[in-house]
């Protein structure tokens, strides 16, 4: 019943959306996650009964303690226009992620995705439209689909994340991945909040045998850390990162360029750049050698072919 009232909310907030101003939207949504957080102090942003390794689990390639994936999801044009000082702000660090592109809401260079994959990088897909519009109904997710996977050939890309979190594993298997990356740990604040209550992948399988890994995230979202609580350092990233790594988890994080703020104060929608770069630095001075650091894509293969078998 609670799912269902969530779920009721959810439709009549993102019919309202349109017409109702940022700054009072951010508002509302703040209001409600205070409340939410506090009824689920005991469960987000760690949920203890999520640690257990699944089986066949018997660790991470070279004996890492655990592993660290870095993604990020790309709302608007905005977010596209600050993806190139992110992906600078990586390589300086030594590190490398996925970026997450709707493929109708904005012009993406075609340019900057070569060059994100010729640095190492991967480009995933995050829907056609930023909205709930894919989950309306299986007759819209199935026409949905058929361009998703256009997409997902045209980018070379392996790997999906739905817009808003959205998701139903069983449809999923429509789209032509090896990967998704549309649910995770623990997350009380998003429209659909049934967490899977694990820290690690897992194979969801069609009755032929044929499936995908889905990767949950398990950090807690920047634009909830930031924006909706507007805390003031990354001690809740510390803590969360701590955690996964005594279990040996994945540590999986969705960060927003669309709310970072690389060269100028930030407005009332954003946070500072430099919160991302505490904490790739906090994991190259307190987790040294000791994390395997792979993109999405690779830490698919690895679980599928070593896992899942």
């Amino acid at each position: 019943m609670e799912l269902l009232n969530e779920e009721l909310v959810a439709r009549l907030y993102y019919h309202m959306k349109p017409f109702i101003p940022r700054r009072v939207q951010l508002g509302l949504r703040s209001l409600v996650a205070r409340q939410k957080r506090f009824a689920h102090r005991g469960d987000w942003p760690i949920d203890q009964t999520a640690a257990a390794a699944p089986p066949g689990f018997f660790g991470w390639p070279d004996g890492k303690r655990f592993a660290l994936v870095l993604t990020h999801d790309v709302d608007t044009a905005r977010g596209v226009a600050r993806c190139q000082p992110l992906m600078e702000l990586e390589m300086e660090a030594g590190f490398r992620s996925s970026f997450n592109f709707v493929a109708r809401d904005y012009y993406l260079p075609a340019d900057f995705r070569r060059r994100l994959a010729a640095e190492g990088f991967e480009v995933g897909v995050h829907g056609l439209e930023h909205g709930r519009q894919l989950y309306e109904s299986a007759a819209a997710f199935a026409e949905h689909a058929r361009g998703i996977n256009r997409c997902l050939a045209d980018w070379n890309a392996v790997g999906f994340r739905s817009p808003c979190m959205y998701h139903n594993f069983d449809w999923l298997h429509a789209l032509e991945i090896k990967y998704d990356a549309s649910s995770f740990d623990t997350d009380p604040f998003e429209p659909q909040s049934d967490g899977v209550s694990t820290i690690y992948p897992f194979y969801h399988r069609q009755a032929d045998g044929e499936g995908y890994v889905e990767l949950p995230y398990t950090l807690p979202q920047d634009f909830t850390v930031f924006v909706l609580f507007a805390e003031q350092d990354i001690e809740i990233w510390k803590r969360k990162l701590a955690w996964l790594a005594e279990w040996g988890g994945m540590a999986l994080l969705i960060t927003h360029p669309d709310y970072m703020s690389f060269d100028h104060p930030p407005c009332f929608d954003e946070y500072p750049a430099e919160r991302y770069r505490e904490l790739l630095t906090h994991l190259t001075t307190r987790y040294q050698g000791e994390f395997w650091h792979p993109l999405p894509r690779e830490m698919a293969a690895f679980w599928k072919e070593q896992v899942v078998g």
